[in-house]
């Protein structure tokens, strides 16, 4: 059996019949206090310090009550854009950046609408295996990319780049973190060697020079070792989505 990256349940009937239909799943309304109506302990804020980023672009997807991969903020217009794996999209998905030892220094942000391919809604192809996430957060008038800064997006640069990647395992509340160099894995996939990448960083950026290259999904939906990642390539595909989202 295959181990996976991203333990987490599938997305809703309802959900994954609207994915079938039209490539765009919309929230469902589910607020981060609802994730947490069962009891779970939601992540603790705290408030911005003025002059400087209040968290990282980077941080861990919650549903009930509990993180299961990993975003981050990739720059648009309206600053409201996260990337991660397709594997990971689900329903009631709330986005915490720079989560860190149970705090989310920006409190939740619930996720109002997902973009993924039409490939992976066809046949969860794995070169197609990455998803932009719209987030919002009632009552706060600020964008998010504007609290945490954001990566580019890194389209066709090759499969050869120094990167660092991150990533929050499901049974840590604070990422790891690794530099690593990737190689080509396949036509349209990229390959790391980091070691300490279990369940739960799905979804995690590949950085270089500000720009996310990559996500830790595609082949084998991450890989089947804590110890190597993969990632589908960045091309036009990724490109169309990015600009059919955006505009």
């Amino acid at each position: 059996m295959v181990a996976i990256k991203f333990p987490g349940t599938a997305l809703t009937a309802a959900a994954a019949l609207l994915v079938l239909a039209t490539g765009l799943v919309v929230g469902t309304g589910t607020t981060a206090d609802d994730a947490y109506a069962a009891g779970a302990p939601a992540p603790v804020t705290t408030p911005p310090v003025p002059g400087k980023p209040a968290a990282s672009p980077v941080g861990a997807l919650f549903a009930n009550g509990s993180h299961f991969c990993t975003a981050s903020v990739v720059h648009s217009g309206a600053g409201d854009l996260v990337l991660t794996a397709a594997h990971c999209v689900r329903d009631g998905m709330s986005f915490a950046p720079g989560y860190h030892d149970g705090v989310a220094p920006l409190g939740m942000w619930p996720v109002t609408s997902v973009a993924v391919a039409d490939g992976w809604t066809a046949s969860a192809d794995p070169d197609l295996d990455f998803a932009f996430l719209t987030v919002r957060q009632a009552g706060n008038p600020a964008s998010l990319e504007s609290l945490t800064g954001a990566n580019v997006l890194g389209t066709n640069r090759g499969f050869v780049h120094r990167i660092t990647l991150t990533g929050y395992p499901d049974t840590s509340d604070s990422p790891v973190v690794c530099d690593g160099n990737t190689t080509r894995a396949d036509t349209y996939q990229l390959r790391v060697a980091c070691p300490g990448f279990p369940d739960g960083t799905s979804g995690g950026p590949w950085v270089t020079d500000g720009a996310v290259i990559g996500v830790i999904g595609g082949y084998q939906l991450g890989g089947d070792s804590p110890d190597v990642s993969y990632s589908a390539y960045f091309d036009d595909d990724i490109a169309k989505l990015y600009a059919s989202v955006t505009g």
